[in-house]
Parts: structure tokens; C-alpha cells; sequence
């Protein structure tokens, strides 16, 4: 079936690359219309030119989302452009992983707010226009590191499962406003998010551990949330765990 979010209006966090590119275009295939966000806007121009081929109509909205007012920002400019937001796809992240006792708290600092506080920013800015309508549905990406602690990745499970407890409180709180809330918990998947880790021991064993599986792509998690996305209204998903087949924990 196509055409399944004619005019309907997502934004998309964290759509220069990987998960979020995919996601932006999966949701443009079914007549979405599409606000991009991350800080490269090279990369968000062209992923621009791809969604106005489609007929998507895309808002660039270049921000670093470390910040709660950049957070805010775009989902006023969304709302300002298409006059509503019905589909929040809280993408945005980064992963820092080191031993504790190394750790750079001044970067782990900046994980916890991309990756928890500046979702819940988003969140926040959207939830007034989508109670008003009786109408919405928030993505939140966390990932197997919030169901599973290992060691050196402490911080950004600690985010991770953050993101877990904030959607399940936030689906409490909001669907007698018929708003839906869909956490998103993907295992291992071939993007550029291992290139953040800079701890050099850590980043060696990760980066085997990936390339002795076959690794999730980016477009498995877009089918995923568009999955969600296109249920009836009646039909919330909650939560979706997805591995690698190859992947243990």
C-alpha cells in the first residue's frame, strides 16, 4: 500500500546520515511530509533534493541538539512551516563508550543531553499542537544497551535506558490524548555511530564484534518505524527489540 501518511507531517532528528536518512525517506515514500534536523547541513541539502523528488516538501533545519532550545526550535519551525507536527522521530545520538574510571565526564555530559535531555525537549515543544488535535505519534530510538548493561558502556546505557523509562511514563501520561509513543530498541546496526568511540581498546573490540555478524542496516530500523507509524489509530506499538540474527546479546 502507498501513500499511507498522505498528509500527514514528520521530523525527523538526526537524518544527515544513517537511521535518520532512511527513516526521512521511508516516511516520504508513503506521502509524508518532512522536516530534516541534525548539524550538517551539507549532508541535510542533499537528502533535501532526494525527498523533494519524492514530493515530501522537506524543511531543513540545520541544529546542534545538544542544546534544549535547538531541541525546541525545530519543532516550532516545523509546526510554523506545515501548520502541524504528527509524527516526532526522536533519532538524534551519540555513543561514547570507555571504562568509568577513564571516562570524559565533560563528553559524557554532552551524551546525556543529546541523547536524553534534548529528546524530551522535542518531545515536550510537540506535545501542546498534538493534545490539541487529539492526534499524535512519538519515536523514540534506545537501543539494546537499554535492556542490556556491558561494561565500558555505562554512560550511554545509563542514556538508553533513560529513553526507555521516559516513553513508557510519556505513553501513560498521553494516551488518553490518543498520542502514541513507540520506543525503537535496535541491536547492532551498520552505521557511522562506532566512529564516536574514541577509547582505543574499546573501539577495536566493537568494531570485531561487528564485523563477526551480519549487522542490522539502517533501512531495517526505517521499516521498523514506519511499521509503527502506519498501524491503525487504535493500534499503539509500544516497544520493538531487533537483533542482528548473529547477535547474542
Amino acid at each position: 500500500m502507498q501513500n499511507r501518511l498522505k498528509d500527514r507531517v514528520a521530523l525527523v532528528t538526526g537524518a544527515s546520515s544513517g537511521i535518520g536518512e532512511a527513516t526521512a525517506l521511508a516516511l516520504a515514500d508513503q506521502g509524508a511530509k518532512v522536516a530534516i534536523a541534525a548539524r550538517r547541513k551539507d549532508r541535510l541539502d542533499d537528502l533535501a533534493k532526494k525527498l523533494a523528488e519524492k514530493g515530501a516538501e522537506p524543511l531543513v533545519l540545520v541544529a546542534d541538539l545538544s542544546h534544549e532550545a535547538e531541541a525546541q526550535r525545530i519543532v516550532k519551525e516545523t509546526e510554523a512551516r506545515y501548520g502541524r507536527l504528527d509524527i516526532l522521530i526522536n533519532n538524534a545520538g551519540v555513543m561514547y563508550l570507555e571504562p568509568i574510571a577513564e571516562a570524559d565526564l565533560g563528553r559524557w555530559r554532552r551524551m546525556l543531553e543529546l541523547n536524553v535531555l534534548s529528546l524530551i525537549a522535542s518531545t515536550q515543544a510537540a506535545l501542546a499542537g498534538m493534545r490539541e488535535r487529539r492526534d499524535g505519534h512519538i519515536v523514540n530510538i534506545s537501543s539494546v544497551a537499554g535492556r542490556v548493561a556491558n561494561p565500558n558502556s555505562a554512560a550511554y546505557a545509563a542514556t538508553k535506558f533513560g529513553v526507555v523509562g521516559f516513553s513508557e511514563a510519556l505513553r501513560r501520561e498521553v494516551f488518553k490524548d490518543n498520542i502514541r509513543v513507540s520506543v525503537i530498541e535496535p541491536g547492532m546496526v551498520d552505521t557511522e555511530l562506532r566512529d564516536h568511540v574514541s577509547h582505543e581498546t574499546t573501539k577495536k573490540a566493537v568494531d570485531a564484534l561487528a564485523g563477526g555478524m551480519r549487522q542490522l542496516q539502517s533501512q531495517d530500523i526505517a521499516d521498523t518505524i514506519l511499521f509503527c507509524v502506519t498501524r491503525p489509530d487504535y493500534v499503539c506499538i509500544n516497544e520493538v527489540l531487533l537483533r542482528p540474527t548473529d547477535q547474542e546479546r
